[in-house]
């Protein structure tokens, strides 16, 4: 897996870069940046986009240091919640303040490689970035979130709370029976999504658990996978139209 280096606020983020084409800033979930976001990410860019999928967990170590290591294996019984216990400092480091500084970098990069108009996807905790940088630059024309959490919470600074700030069109698909994600919150994301006007297509997934698109891990699960990568391809296609 190559990949590229980002001059960061603190510090240098390694991101995979592949394609060509109206670009897609793709955000990773909390496992890392791995061959299998290298797999989706040529996936998508096989549609004629440029994909540029970075290191957010670049505060916590290079893209192989936060990653499963040799030996770990997520698909094994209890494999993924054996990692998960590493986790939870990395994702702390995410603070808004710190993705306020963040996501503008990326994008940046994204267009230094991309023609056109830029899209976001984001899967688990990528997909409130995604939502967040929707919120940041209003040049963001699509915003895909799958298996995503914490999109709604209490907290003053909830990513759902950036979306009267964004021109996008979103995508989202939820994983069935998440925690993170409960019918509740989903019911204010959507309410949240037509206050601030915005064109939106969300649907719980149905029997597809949390990380349900990645297939290195024990969560995936195949049907919900497919269905995410046919919901990103139509609205990539509708929006940005490569």
């Amino acid at each position: 897996m190559n990949l590229i280096e980002i001059e960061m606020p603190d510090g240098t983020a390694e991101a995979y870069l592949t394609g060509s084409g109206p670009g897609v800033l793709f955000f990773i979930d909390a496992i890392g940046l791995r061959p299998q976001i290298a797999q989706m990410a040529d996936r998508i860019a096989a549609w004629g986009y440029t994909v540029l999928a970075p290191n957010t967990l670049y505060r916590s170590g290079t893209a192989a240091e936060t990653s499963p290591q040799p030996g770990e294996d997520l698909r094994a019984p209890g494999g993924r919640e054996a990692f998960f216990q590493h986790t939870g400092p990395r994702i702390a480091e995410l603070t808004p303040e710190r993705l306020r500084e963040d996501i503008p970098a990326y994008l940046a990069a994204l267009r230094e490689h991309a023609d056109g108009d830029i899209a976001v996807v984001g899967y688990c905790m990528g997909a409130r970035l995604a939502v967040r940088a929707a919120g940041l630059d209003p040049r963001v024309v699509a915003v895909a979130g799958f298996h995503g959490g914490g999109l709604v919470t209490d907290d003053p600074d909830s990513p759902h709370l950036s979306l009267p700030d964004a021109r996008a069109e979103f995508v989202f698909g939820h994983a069935d029976q998440d925690r993170s994600m409960t019918p509740e919150a989903v019911a204010a994301l959507d309410r949240a999504l037509a206050d601030a006007g915005l064109t939106a297509t969300t649907d719980i997934y149905p029997e597809s658990p949390h990380g349900y698109s990645m297939n290195d891990t024990s969560m995936y699960h195949q049907p919900g996978a497919e269905r995410s990568f046919e919901e990103l391809h139509a609205l990539l296609d509708r929006t940005l139209g490569a």
